[in-house]
């Protein structure tokens, strides 16, 4: 495993750049340790839920965790806004970096994530293998 500490800019899709910066590592698989900033706007996807809840104001990021991969990430965060209300879900492409986002990504070259159909729970799930295993 390796640690890289990244720092998105304003303008970034969070989701995205983590994606991008994943990629340009030339790593398959990573996971997010840590993750805090501010975004507008935030775009959640909640528990259960086809619609997109779209929070058009500023937003703090809480917290940012989950894996990284091509076509196969899979993050979730909390946000709360001006008030204090605090949402949380999937990161959903959309969420907008205001001002920054700081995050921790352990980097692990070794593996390559997937999403693959689990019959047992109806989604894409992660699949788990070692780098150039079939």
């Amino acid at each position: 495993m390796q640690t890289l500490p990244v720092r998105l800019r304003p303008g970034d899709d969070l989701r995205r750049a983590l994606e991008a910066v994943v990629a340009g590592q030339g790593v398959e698989a990573a996971f997010v340790l840590s993750g805090i900033g501010s975004l507008r706007p935030a775009e959640i996807r909640l528990a259960g839920a086809e619609d997109v809840l779209k929070i058009d104001a500023d937003c703090e990021l809480l917290t940012l965790s989950g894996s990284i991969a091509a076509r196969a990430s899979h993050l979730h965060m909390s946000v709360a806004d001006a008030q204090g209300r605090v949402a949380g879900g999937h990161v959903c492409y959309g969420c907008t970096v205001r001002t920054t986002a700081e995050v921790l990504l352990a980097l692990l070259p070794a593996w390559h994530f997937a999403r693959e159909f689990d019959p047992g729970t109806g989604w894409a799930e992660l699949v788990v293998r070692r780098r150039g295993e079939a």
